[in-house]
């Protein structure tokens, strides 16, 4: 078995994620998500989709971008 990065879980069903090189093993997306997952800039919440990116700086959407500060993104173009 596996152990999960996140919880410490010993799971049968574990599973790895690479990124940019580096493996990592989760029990389950909720670990992976807390891991991995790039967070918004304005409200802290995790970013599962594409987000919006401005200057390097993420958000989870127009309104976080724009009380942010930042111009000219939009959720639906």
């Amino acid at each position: 078995m596996a152990k999960c990065e996140t919880c410490g879980n010993d799971y049968d069903k574990a599973f790895e994620l690479t990124i940019a090189g580096r493996t990592h093993v989760f029990d389950s997306f909720e670990c992976a998500i807390q891991a991995v997952a790039p967070t918004c800039e304005h409200c802290g919440c995790r970013i599962l989709g594409h987000g919006l990116e401005k200057d390097n700086t993420i958000y989870c959407c127009a309104h976080c971008a724009g009380e942010s500060g930042a111009s000219g993104l939009a959720d639906r173009v």
